[in-house]
């Protein structure tokens, strides 16, 4: 799988652009900001982006989605945060954004292909009601819910420091320990990097 990590706007979010090589077809999972930033890259690959994924719905992640002009999906429990600056915490930062509405609502267990790939739609809440993992073979982007030796902060509104321990345990750390994992925000990691030195989960 063509995978192409972008770190963009001022928190450093990674937005991903990711799928088929040979079609030239992707996803960009998140793109929470520098819009010509990204659209280089992909004019400079020859890319097709297909749709927009966004992994939850705050302000750092979804920032450039308008810019695109293309499909919007979100899992159905955070779409409106796309609309909401409040809830997707922009007006915090004093930019108020409001982006597009979402095209599509993902749920659980969704698979999303993308030439001669898939990603599948793991919902794992706790940093926000609807934040979603995207799995595919031996690779996981992981959004704000897992990070190398961290997780996602869960002390703003609609957060659950309980609800992202389970998505965690039960749902990441029953993956193979050679999974690597692509977070939101800073370097990839693994599984088993995580059950060994994550120290969040205990």
């Amino acid at each position: 799988m063509f995978i192409k990590k972008i770190v963009v706007g001022p928190l450093e979010s990674n937005c991903y652009l990711a799928g088929d090589e040979d079609t030239k077809e992707i996803y960009i999972i998140d793109p929470g900001g520098d819009y010509k930033k990204i659209n280089s890259v992909i004019d400079k690959n020859s890319l097709k982006p297909k749709a927009i994924i966004n992994t939850h719905g705050h302000g750092d992640h979804i920032g450039a989605n308008k810019e695109f002009g293309i499909p919007v999906w979100i899992h159905s429990l955070d779409a409106d945060f796309l609309t909401d600056s409040s809830k997707n915490l922009s007006g915090v930062f004093g930019f108020f954004l409001k982006t597009k509405a979402a095209s599509r609502l993902l749920k659980d267990g969704d698979i999303l292909d993308i030439g001669k790939y898939n990603l599948e739609v793991i919902h794992t809440p706790g940093h926000t009601p609807g934040s979603i993992c995207l799995k595919t073979a031996r690779i996981i982007f992981t959004g704000d819910t897992l990070f190398c030796e961290g997780v996602g902060r869960t002390d703003f509104a609609y957060g659950s420091q309980e609800d992202i321990i389970s998505s965690i345990k039960e749902k990441l750390f029953t993956l193979d320990d050679d999974y690597v994992i692509y977070p939101g925000h800073g370097p990839s990691s693994t599984i088993r990097n995580e059950k060994i030195n994550n120290p969040f989960i205990v």
